[in-house]
């Protein structure tokens, strides 16, 4: 008698089928699959909460309630204090660390109204401007500082780097040069440096 190789064929489609009945079996007569192992194995804390198989990126939709309702405290607190700039500060920072730049830049001009010489706040314009592609803006804001500031290194690191960003390397390469020579041994001098070498 001749072997045919569709006998084979079934013979190794009925070994498959068997172990795959044996392991289903075992893995629900134990009662554990990969997706309840994960959640055991990963606890339900503030740290690990993420980190389950559906993690998500994050959105407006899964912020957890906390924060929104640390950022209404802070609206609160920063509104019902119109002149108390380090609730305002703190209220701005947060806005614009929750990627909310256009409101946190309301507070931070806040600020400016009672105070128009506080450098962290201009910094702070800049910074939320030239993330968001504003580098007319970002400019304005860092030659506003540097009227009352003439010698800030880092006001002047960042106009470099708005030049540098709009294309313009040869002015950039001018204004970071004249840091490092004013500059000699600061942090400013140093991202300048590395910068240049990037140009």
């Amino acid at each position: 008698m001749k072997f045919k190789p569709i006998y084979l064929y079934g013979v190794i489609f009925i070994i498959v089928a068997t172990i795959l009945v044996v392991v289903t079996l075992s893995k629900s007569s134990n009662g554990i699959n990969q997706i309840d192992v994960t959640k055991k194995q990963i606890p339900n804390d503030d740290v690990h909460k993420n980190l389950g198989i559906q993690q998500q990126n994050p959105t407006s939709a899964n912020v957890s309630e906390e924060v929104f309702k640390k950022l209404q405290k802070l609206k609160e607190l920063a509104d019902a204090k119109p002149t108390d700039t380090l609730k305002i500060k703190e209220y701005a920072d947060f806005l614009s660390a929750a990627h909310k730049p256009d409101e946190a830049i309301v507070y931070y001009e806040k600020i400016l109204s009672i105070d128009n010489k506080r450098k962290d706040i201009y910094l702070a314009i800049t910074s939320d401007y030239y993330n968001q592609g504003k580098l007319d803006k970002a400019e304005e804001i860092t030659t506003q500082m540097l009227k009352f500031l003439p010698n800030d290194s880092m006001a002047t690191y960042n106009l470099g780097a708005i030049e540098a960003t709009k294309g313009n390397k040869i002015k950039a390469r001018q204004i970071w040069m004249k840091l490092i020579k004013d500059f000699p041994n600061s942090e400013t001098s140093e991202l300048a440096k590395n910068s240049l070498s990037k140009l």
